[in-house]
């Protein structure tokens, strides 16, 4: 659907969803710290600022652009060959840009600083095993929502990654231009810079294991008959 608009608009529509995602991200990080001593509690208002503007962007913007916001979502349709590979490049940067814009909208909206370095640590073996199984799950429900549900792909996302904040070690980043954004905020929803690489490398793992597995696990049956027939033939 999104092929009939031009790669201009495409490429807005990228950067404004990140851009709100990450703003709803780290805004809401820091009005959770700023309200609240009690780091569950923040976390929840975290979580549910994400995953609500999760739903509303992927709804608007998708028909739009695909609503991927994630440079690993791109790279996935790129290599399904649902996304042209010569735009691949201009989705990522697009999203980058617009993730670090997202910051420096929230750092202007609580008068903060419009860039910082993180210090909060994020490193790790359970770190990295949490961001390679969020961004798996996170693939394999949009490639399994599009497949069986492709209305609901919406609420899918935004549920997935609401549970995911809390059933990951890492809050489930899943995505490498959120995570470069977050490197830039010393807020609630920080990443250290220099722990960047590792959350990108297991983000890009996760993908393509649900790539893998997707493709095989939901791929269209070869033999229309029903089973007991394939069966009783054989």
């Amino acid at each position: 659907m999104s092929a009939v608009f031009p790669l201009s608009r495409r490429l807005v529509a990228e950067a404004l969803g990140t851009l709100l995602l990450v703003a709803a991200v780290v805004g809401s990080g820091i009005m959770a710290d700023n309200l609240t001593d009690d780091t569950a509690l923040a976390l929840l208002g975290n979580t549910l600022a994400t995953g609500a503007m999760l739903v509303v962007l992927i709804t608007i913007l998708g028909p739009i652009s695909g609503a991927h916001f994630n440079p690993v979502v791109s790279m996935v349709f790129a290599l399904r060959r649902e996304l042209r590979a010569s735009s691949l490049p201009a989705y990522i940067i697009a999203q980058i840009v617009g993730g670090i814009a997202g910051t420096m909208l929230a750092h202007g909206m609580f008068a903060l600083p419009l860039l910082q370095a993180s210090e909060t640590v994020r490193s790790g073996e359970a770190q990295w095993l949490s961001e390679a199984t969020a961004t798996f799950g996170l693939v394999f429900t949009i490639l399994a929502g599009i497949r069986f549900r492709a209305d609901a792909v919406a609420w899918l996302v935004g549920l997935y990654i609401t549970a995911a904040y809390w059933f990951t070690a890492s809050t489930s980043f899943a995505n490498p231009a959120v995570a470069i954004a977050r490197s830039l905020t010393h807020t609630f929803s920080g990443i250290r810079p220099i722990d960047l690489p590792g959350f990108i490398v297991a983000e890009v793992l996760g993908a393509l294991l649900a790539l893998m597995l997707a493709g095989w696990l939901l791929m269209e049956a070869r033999n229309p008959e029903p089973l007991t027939k394939t069966e009783s033939a054989s």
